[in-house]
């Protein structure tokens, strides 16, 4: 079967390095999504280890439409009866870039005719209404220069939805991001458990509990199900196996150096809750601090995060402030690596320096510069 990963823009490369560490040596850019073939054990891997995908989609045709007419063909022609059943809850998803058919929701009305229409010439049940009260399935059809794909969302709720952050606080950031802003720095417990990780603006603490996450092998979909799993069409099991191979491949054992604080109390309670959930609280020590008084005896740390934003012009000057006498106090950890998410224009100018590394990235429907500090390395590696 052909498999669709939607990945954040930015991240296809990380991404694809999660697939190669899975076995996936294969692994296109198909239109912001990486494509890749599987089985439905592999599209239950997929959904319980990858940390950067955004969903895992299962492929079912691609055609050619510019009218209704031949968009309902080509539903009409996908074999649905292997998928669906007579009780199936359909619900459509679509997008149409570049194409005639720009109308998506009159489209998502004739690709559900076809769908019906195909499964109650199909299925031996002697009616041609549908309760739609059974299993979820999430049609989407992507129309790009007037070529049709079609898909259904294995995942369900996206796979940032790890399950345990449950608590509120203002704008946090998604953890398939954090997951793939972390593998993009310095920070590599496999090589170095001790390498210390940093946090200041920790909030509700999704950095520091991915960092603990990637450095444990604990796998992000451990704990939460999945769309396909109460499909009629998937084998029994797969989800258990490969659930159980997560397990064996986590490394509990190790001395990890993750510090994550918050000037606001209430936050640093929050990430505590979330880090509690997520299984991994013992491994991160918390503390209510400035980050501008953030000082460490230790060498040759990786510090990432997600500061304030400040939409409103009034908190933007505050924020700017904080950036400048935050960059002092960075400069205070010369052989540490630091990078920075935030949405601060011109956020160098105040920071009092020139990132070594910048890429672009929307989080919270803004768009962010990360900026990528490297600071003296180790002699052993100069």
């Amino acid at each position: 079967m052909k498999l669709l990963v939607p990945v954040t823009a930015g991240l296809e490369q990380i991404t694809k390095r999660q697939l190669f560490a899975l076995g996936y040596e294969k692994a296109p850019a198909d239109n912001g999504r990486l494509a890749l073939d599987g089985t439905w054990q592999d599209i239950a891997r997929l959904n319980v280890f990858l940390r950067s995908g955004e969903r895992v989609l299962l492929c079912l045709a691609t055609f050619p439409a510019k009218t209704f007419d031949e968009l309902y063909d080509g539903f009409y022609n996908i074999p649905w009866e292997n998928y669906l059943t007579a009780d199936s809850k359909i619900l459509m998803d679509g997008k149409s870039v570049q194409s005639t058919l720009g109308a998506i929701k009159a489209s998502g009305g004739v690709a559900k005719k076809a769908i019906i229409r195909r499964l109650a010439d199909k299925l031996p049940i002697g009616k041609k209404t549908f309760s739609e009260t059974g299993a979820r399935t999430i049609v989407g059809f992507s129309v790009f220069k007037d070529e049709v794909t079609v898909t259904i969302d294995t995942s369900g709720a996206g796979l940032h939805k790890r399950g345990y952050r449950s608590l509120a606080y203002s704008a946090p950031l998604k953890e398939t991001l954090a997951s793939g802003l972390i593998d993009s720095t310095f920070y590599n417990p496999d090589r170095d458990e001790e390498k210390p990780f940093a946090d200041p603006f920790c909030g509700s603490g999704t950095l520091p509990i991915e960092a603990a996450m990637k450095a444990l092998h604990i796998a992000p979909g451990l704990h939460r199900d999945f769309d396909f799993t109460a499909w009629k069409c998937v084998p029994k099991g797969v989800l258990e196996l490969a659930k159980e191979e997560a397990k064996d491949k986590e490394i509990r054992n190790r001395s990890l150096q993750i510090f994550a604080s918050d000037i606001n109390e209430k936050a640093v309670s929050i990430a505590k809750y979330h880090a509690q959930r997520a299984g991994v609280e013992k491994y991160i020590r918390f503390s209510v601090q400035d980050a501008r008084k953030f000082h460490s005896e230790q060498k040759y740390g990786v510090l990432i995060s997600n500061p304030p934003y400040g939409e409103r012009l009034s908190d933007e000057q505050e924020v700017r402030k904080l950036m400048s006498e935050f960059g002092k106090t960075f400069r205070s950890l010369p052989d540490w690596n630091a990078y920075i998410l935030t949405s601060l224009r011109d956020f160098e100018r105040y920071f009092g320096k020139r990132a070594d590394k910048k890429k672009k990235f929307s989080n919270a429907n803004l768009e962010c510069g990360f900026y990528s500090y490297f600071g003296t390395p180790p002699k052993n590696q100069l």
